[in-house]
């Protein structure tokens, strides 16, 4: 096996009752977990990222009480809160490693994170010689957008499962994957 699965960002503050609720979150991630169950062995590694915040600043400038909601944010995820944590109904059983983003900095991109013990993206997909990335998670014109580019631009293979990503606005959704696939990357359905 040579393909790792990216999930991004599948977290309360993303889904419905969130700070920063997505349409449809929920449901991604019910997908999300049901596509686990039955994918999960035909990927080498299942990588999870979470946006992971202070509390006590505004994170280099990504939170603000008056947010712009493109550069600027309410708070969210502050890590250790229940909107950090996944979403209830994603069931992360099957996930091999969990990075953290963010903290103390604005962050997008699953590639900006880190595991507990400091290993990046690039480091776990390295060091299990993988090229072939399927990205999935929250929300697809933010997070999701970020991922897919900084895989593409690190020249890995990327595809997008269609199915499986929750955006904030339908139009901003679909230009980003646009863009990601004008980029390279191949938009698919999961089934």
């Amino acid at each position: 096996m040579s393909r790792a699965l990216f999930i991004v960002d599948v977290q309360n503050d993303f889904t419905e009752r969130g700070a920063l609720g997505v349409v449809g979150g929920d449901e991604v991630a019910a997908r999300i977990s049901r596509y686990l169950d039955a994918h999960a062995d035909d990927y080498a590694i299942v990588v999870a990222s979470r946006d992971w915040h202070n509390g006590d600043d505004d994170n280099g400038g990504h939170f603000s009480s008056q947010p712009d909601f493109v550069d600027t944010w309410p708070v969210h995820c502050v890590g250790g809160t229940y909107g950090a944590d996944y979403d209830e109904v994603f069931d992360t059983r099957r996930v091999t490693h969990h990075l953290k983003k963010g903290q103390g900095r604005p962050a997008y991109s699953l590639f900006e994170g880190v595991t507990d013990d400091g290993l990046t993206a690039d480091r776990l997909l390295e060091d299990h010689g993988i090229r072939d990335i399927d990205i999935v998670g929250i929300a697809t014109d933010y997070c999701v957008r970020a991922s897919a580019l900084d895989a593409l631009a690190a020249g890995r293979t990327v595809r997008v499962l269609t199915d499986l990503v929750a955006g904030v606005h339908p139009d901003s959704s679909a230009a980003a994957l646009t863009e990601v696939e004008s980029a390279g990357a191949r938009l698919i359905r999961s089934a």
